[in-house]
């Protein structure tokens, strides 16, 4: 895949401290984006600090974003910061399954539907308020192959990550006069080591891996992509 410029740039990386959001993070610091990470807890920052070193370009902020004040509190530093936001890549999201509806626990339904649907759409309405200020900018969200079609003991997880793609049909539709695109992957199962270890006799090979994911992402935040919008892009792998 080809190198990508994103000097003067501003990327948003949310979920910056997880597997995915480190790859992410990384690909874009490497394009030369100047980058703000979010992380929610404090050995998350002692991680961040310690794979971003003392790069000038990057910025740590700590949230909860399934709570709209730090959202909105998000967007105000970033943009104190660096002036804008040009890319939003949210890689938010948890995984609870393997009940079936009848057993499954209320907590446990809101808890998929707050991490994986709730952040989406609180980080959207913020981020995309401030790109139309700025007449431009790239939504990047991580939904879930499963969340195309409910597989039986998982559908709070699906139905948090179907939702995930209606929003952003619903959000592409809503500003594509304006400049923005905004666009979701649809992986499958992720080469991560957690995943390894809950499945150790999988055939990982098989699986995409986290830079694989981050380069679609970083793909679809360029100029390249300037003609897809409202679209959810699978990366499978091989699986």
């Amino acid at each position: 895949m080809k190198d990508y410029n994103f000097s003067g740039k501003v990327v948003l990386v949310a979920g910056g401290s997880g597997g995915l959001g480190i790859e992410v993070g990384q690909v874009f610091l490497k394009a030369g984006a100047s980058l703000i990470l979010t992380y929610h807890s404090s050995s998350s920052l002692v991680l961040l600090q310690k794979i971003c070193g003392s790069a000038k370009n990057v910025f740590l902020l700590r949230g909860d974003f399934k709570k709209e004040e730090d959202a909105k509190i998000l967007v105000s530093e970033a943009v104190k910061k660096f002036g804008r936001i040009d890319v939003l890549a949210n890689v938010i999201g948890g995984y609870i399954a393997g009940k079936p509806v009848t057993e499954i626990d209320e907590k446990d339904w809101d808890a998929m539907m707050d991490l994986n649907l709730k952040s989406a759409f609180l980080l959207s309405k913020h981020v995309v308020e401030q790109m139309i200020k700025q007449s431009g900018g790239k939504v990047i969200h991580v939904a879930a192959r499963s969340g195309l079609k409910g597989a039986g003991r998982d559908a709070a997880y699906v139905a948090s990550k179907s939702g995930v793609v209606r929003l952003v049909e619903s959000l592409s539709e809503e500003v594509k006069s304006k400049g923005i695109n905004v666009n979701c992957i649809l992986p499958s199962i992720i080469d991560t080591e957690e995943n390894r270890a809950a499945m150790p006799s999988a055939d990982h090979a098989k699986w995409v891996t986290p830079n694989d994911i981050a380069r679609v992402i970083l793909f679809l935040a360029s100029d390249d992509a300037k003609a897809i919008n409202g679209a959810a892009i699978p990366v499978y792998g091989l699986a």
